[in-house]
């Protein structure tokens, strides 16, 4: 299965969170192979319209969004802006449709394309994620929060071809890559490895005087606040777990959690022979996005590989579930299933919010979510609208319990 295609014909690409990590570092791969790919559509966030209008402009787009309506014009002076201190004319460069606004993602990830890229953060990724596979198009997915809060949403517009679905974390990418090395009914185990964050190896009680600061260091990845602390708790390793059993159907009971400090095996499947097959790179996210764009061909060249000249490591070790409880809770949403996911991802972003802003201890965030969770009617077939109202009750939930606590809510996000 896949390879390194011979020739290729040019994808179309739509990029959502442009000029997030995910979407500068697509736009990097999309510059150095023009010949695989073309961007068509962009959106990026309305606090930073002066990357944006350079993205547009560098790229040639056809249409660019803005979540904030307000936005609009701003990007509107930002891209004319760009284009005179290049020296272009009028006429000489094309000028995007803008679109702004609540609805302007699900607009643009509908736009004419083979493959949409959602690197949006947060649960506002799910609605685009919709609007992009009833379009048609294949969903290159960085967004988690697409499957963690709307998976039985997601499987069925996927009309019954799972290929539409592409992942793009580094986890779920090397799982992918993993399983063409056997039949699904070989497959006995998934194994996603965690670098453990910031505190591996720290007890529950080591953990209670945590710093903002000390979360927010982590030795491996540079990430936005939210996924950076989702790391420090493995909160991230919970979500993971959730969105492998959705992407690969795997039981619950067969998916395992290790730690590797070093971050190359970025995850194994174990076979019912006894083999494991790991995927092992630098940590560089350039190579699972080159993947999901190119699905199921490889592209050249996507990162440097490994150096195997170099004397080094790989170890293993189990995960604490006492210090670190993110991950057995995750499998506990999880099994409930239908709306308790959801659940599980708004009340983290709650309390990690909380956290970040000084109201809330760092060993109580998994503590809340699980308070959240357990108080939680599941809705086994939920429909977008009650995702997104389960979603605010979950909010609203984790933030009365932040305030009875004594510290002070604050709004993480996700659908107003």
């Amino acid at each position: 299965m896949g390879g390194v295609a011979e020739a290729s014909v040019q994808r179309e690409v739509v990029l959502l969170g442009s000029t997030g990590s995910i979407g500068t570092q697509a736009i990097d791969v999309v510059r150095r192979n023009p010949d695989r790919f073309r961007v068509v559509a962009l959106m990026g966030g309305g606090s930073r319209v002066d990357l944006l209008a350079e993205q547009a402009l560098d790229l040639g787009v056809e249409a660019v969004g803005v979540a904030a309506a307000s936005s609009a014009q701003d990007l509107q002076l930002a891209f004319f802006a760009e284009a005179s201190r290049r020296g272009y004319r009028r006429g000489e460069f094309a000028v995007p449709k803008i679109l702004a606004g609540p609805d302007a993602a699900s607009e643009i990830a509908s736009w004419p394309a083979d493959i949409v890229l959602n690197g949006v953060s947060g649960s506002v990724g799910l609605a685009p994620t919709l609007a992009a596979l009833k379009a048609g198009a294949t969903v290159a997915l960085a967004n988690k929060e697409s499957l963690v809060a709307g998976g039985p949403l997601v499987l069925d517009a996927l009309g019954g071809n799972p290929d539409r679905l592409v992942p793009v974390d580094s986890e779920h990418s090397a799982l992918a890559q993993c399983l063409r090395g056997g039949r699904r009914e070989e497959v006995h185990k998934l194994v996603l490895t965690a670098s453990g964050g910031p505190f591996r190896g720290r007890s529950r009680d080591e953990l209670t005087e945590v710093t903002r600061e000390q979360a927010l260091a982590h030795p491996t990845w540079a990430m936005g606040p939210l996924v950076t602390i989702n790391s420090a708790t493995l909160m991230n390793k919970g979500l993971e777990l959730i969105e492998a059993h959705l992407f690969f159907g795997v039981p619950y009971d067969d998916i395992e959690v290790v730690v590797h400090p070093q971050s190359l095996v970025h995850s194994m499947v174990e076979f019912t022979d006894g083999s494991t097959i790991a995927q092992v790179s630098p940590p560089d996210m350039r190579l699972p996005i080159a993947l999901a764009l190119g699905w199921p061909d490889r592209v050249p060249l996507a990162q440097p590989p490994m150096d195997w000249s170099r004397s080094q490591s790989l170890t293993f070790e189990p995960l604490d579930t006492v210090a670190f409880p993110a991950v057995d809770l995750a499998r506990t949403a999880g099994r409930l299933g239908g709306t308790a996911p959801a659940v599980f991802n708004a009340a983290n972003e709650e309390a990690v919010a909380a956290f970040l802003a000084g109201g809330l201890p760092f060993v109580r965030i998994v503590d809340l979510v699980a308070e959240v969770v357990g108080a939680h009617e599941v809705i086994a077939r939920p429909t977008l609208d009650e995702v997104f109202a389960v979603e605010r009750e979950a909010r609203a939930a984790a933030n009365r319990l932040i305030e009875k606590a004594g510290g002070r809510p604050v709004a993480a996000g996700g659908r107003a």
